[in-house]
């Protein structure tokens, strides 16, 4: 397969990019574009060149198979084919469909027009990756639309719509249909007319006002991008276009481009880019494993994650059957349904068609009978095993051959699950995060009888409603709740030694985290935690003995809802106040206890608590229960608030170094009295020894 497809049409020599399936363009990619550019040229028969990647996309940019190895820098680099593009003496016109994104759109821009179907999207989204556009994009985009709307669309990394910029350089003709039979007549109006080529990089940018916009542009910038130096690296770079020459602007473009490549956060962005496409690929299920159709989904539960889980299918077109046991929770569940829509609404996101619409895809019932014809089967009931074993009897009972049957559970044995119905193999967990309609995450618990195809349809299934898939195996908590147990005893056990909630919280969230845990929990609410230790004493038949989060709880103290639990709140007001009654208590409990408390330093407070998820992350890894580690990363980027500029727990003590980590938790497990847990698990160890990562 030729990776550039050179045809004469006429006049008119079409290079068409051939890279499936996003024209990402590595080496080869750009090496063949030069050929044909230069076997056009030497042609006196060809008047005129299109480049296109055909009807369906033009390029997606970077090709993500070369990322990190050699020839992803290998000349030609993508600035030498520009140039090169950029520098024909004869017409070169792009023909743009679908994605020209990242360095495709910096390809179209090096040629002399643009022909672009009216629903080809463009953008340069590199500032997600931690960069700037690295191949003159930052210097030809405000030239060809303007300082202002070029600044927005690099600073956010958000694509648009060709037709946003009709009447501007970047498009010069928009077609419906057949983009490259357009180019081409395009490219031969231009010969026959003789019209000059014209150049980005020759044009002045439209800046009224510059300095002015450029720094309000600075000022919002840097409160809004959080420690990630890109977004204000972007708009240095975008103001070099206006006060410096273009050839100087695209050189220093260059050199913050390459100082950004080697920073943490941007290892960390590429890191979570890469790790999200892994996580769909799984060693023994085979790409072309069957997937069974899911036209019609039931719900178990009306309640906020019931309903919440009915939203994600809702929004894709998926009829629901949502039941509850009695009427008055079924008509409070529709209602929360209807009144998020109507919200949405408010905000323009939607139409009151589109919310009707959806609305009108719940079939509300009382009666399991109700779901005898639905392809899948999610409960969202109380947590506790007697409870899941009456629904998954009922659904064994009702549910048609084929039927998924599947457990919101957070925590609960998925294997038990299985093993009260006569289908084991059609049983799955699917856990999603509160808010279900709003959060990306959704752990895919594969039970030890899953059925392949039941896992694959499971995850082509989260694809489509635009969750982040991890699968777990199965154990208490699977990934994210077993490790933020440790999480939390981390941050628990450093209030007990001398830290105040305030203290960990802000050290915390100043390491990028978005809430604190103690934060998070008043949140959550308090309650659910006293409740849960409260069962679990009684079921394992010893006494309870209250931590500090009990006995606020015993005041009534839950959090948020009650005004007041680790931090005190005004009505109306989530701003949290530090509260001398928590104080006290925390104080009288350490005396109660015998512990004379110490002070604690921030960096501390970050290495017990980031540590202890990663000692964790790598006894599930060792476990099996992760396929690796980037899956781990992304359970607590998109589902516990790891900062995203950090990569993952994982992938933050590659980054801090694992032989650091190791020695770290030494030192913690050797504390008179210290946890267990604290042991640096086998694989770490190991790792560290080796000099290797995850």
């Amino acid at each position: 397969m030729n990776p550039v497809d050179y045809a004469l049409r006429g006049q008119v020599a079409v290079l068409t990019l051939n890279n499936p399936p996003v024209n990402g363009l590595g080496h080869a990619l750009r090496t063949g574009i030069l050929a044909g550019l230069d076997k056009a040229m030497a042609d006196d028969a060809v008047k005129a060149i299109v480049v296109t990647g055909g009807e369906q996309v033009f390029s997606g940019g970077a090709d993500v198979k070369e990322f990190g190895t050699p020839k992803s820098g290998m000349a030609p680099n993508l600035p030498d084919v520009i140039r090169a593009l950029e520098g024909a003496e004869k017409p070169v016109v792009a023909a743009m469909a679908g994605h020209a994104l990242g360095g495709g759109l910096e390809l179209a821009m090096g040629c002399h027009f643009r022909v672009a179907k009216t629903d080809a999207t463009f953008g340069l989204p590199e500032v997600k990756l931690g960069l700037l556009p690295g191949a003159t994009g930052t210097q030809r985009l405000p030239r060809a639309i303007g300082l202002e709307p070029a600044l927005n669309m690099i600073v956010s990394g958000n694509p648009q719509k060709a037709a946003t910029f009709v009447g501007t350089a970047l498009v010069d003709e928009l077609v419906d249909d057949k983009v490259v039979d357009a180019a081409v007549a395009f490219a031969e109006n231009l010969v026959a007319e003789q019209r000059p080529i014209r150049r980005i990089r020759d044009l002045k940018v439209n800046a009224p006002d510059a300095d002015a916009f450029l720094q309000f542009a600075r000022n919002s910038v840097k409160v809004a991008s959080k420690g990630m130096p890109g977004p204000m690296a972007c708009v240095e770079s975008v103001a070099d276009s206006v006060k410096l020459p273009f050839d100087e602007g695209c050189k220093r473009e260059r050199t913050a481009f390459l100082s950004l490549m080697q920073t943490p956060e941007s290892r960390a962005l590429r890191h979570i880019f890469a790790a999200e496409r892994a996580a769909g690929k799984l060693p023994d299920i085979p790409a072309d494993t069957p997937i069974r159709d899911i036209q019609k989904v039931g719900v178990v539960g009306a309640g906020t994650m019931g309903g919440g889980i009915t939203m994600n299918f809702l929004n894709i077109g998926i009829p629901v059957v949502l039941l509850e046991t009695a009427q008055e929770a079924l008509d409070r569940g529709l209602g929360t349904i209807r009144k998020n829509y109507e919200n949405s609404a408010k905000k323009g996101k939607l139409t009151q068609e589109q919310v009707e619409e959806r609305m009108g895809l719940i079939t509300p019932t009382l009666s399991y009978d109700a779901f005898k014809e639905v392809d899948l089967v999610i409960e969202a009931v109380f947590e506790k095993m007697e409870v899941k074993e009456a629904v998954f009897t009922k659904l064994d009972e009702v549910c048609k051959p084929g039927c998924i049957l599947a457990s919101n559970t957070s925590y609960l044995d998925v294997n038990k699950i299985a093993s009260f119905t006569k289908r084991p193999e059609d049983v799955i967990g699917l856990h999603f995060f509160s808010p279900a309609n709003v959060m990306r995450l959704l752990e895919i618990v594969r039970g030890e009888k899953t059925a392949k195809d039941v896992l694959a349809t499971a995850m082509k299934l989260g694809k489509k409603i635009k969750k982040v898939a991890v699968v777990s195996g199965v154990c208490d908590g699977f990934i994210g709740n077993r490790m933020l147990a440790l999480y939390g005893a981390a941050a628990y056990g450093l209030v007990l030694a001398g830290a105040s909630p305030q203290q960990i919280d802000k050290a915390l969230e100043t390491f990028g985290f978005a809430m604190g845990p103690y934060r998070v929990g008043d949140l959550a609410g308090l309650d659910i935690g006293w409740a849960t230790r409260k069962r679990k004493a009684e079921e394992a038949g010893k006494p309870f003995e209250p931590i500090i989060a009990d006995k606020l709880c015993e005041m009534g103290r839950f959090g948020q809802k009650t005004g007041a639990g680790w931090y005190r709140y005004e009505a109306g007001v989530r701003k949290p106040i530090v509260d001398p009654v928590t104080t006290e208590l925390i104080d009288a409990f350490r005396k109660e206890k015998g512990i004379t408390p110490r002070k604690i330093s921030d960096e501390e407070v970050i290495e017990r608590c980031a540590y202890a998820l990663v000692n964790e992350g790598a006894k599930i890894l060792e476990e099996g229960i992760a396929a690796r580690a980037s899956d781990i990363d992304l359970v607590y980027l998109n589902g516990y608030g790891f900062p995203a500029r950090r990569g993952g727990p994982m992938r933050y003590a590659e980054e801090v170094g694992l032989p650091n980590v190791v020695r770290a938790l030494r030192r913690f497990a050797a504390e008179p009295g210290a946890a267990p847990t604290w042991e640096p698990a086998p694989l770490l160890v190991k790792l560290a020894e080796e000099g290797k990562g995850f």
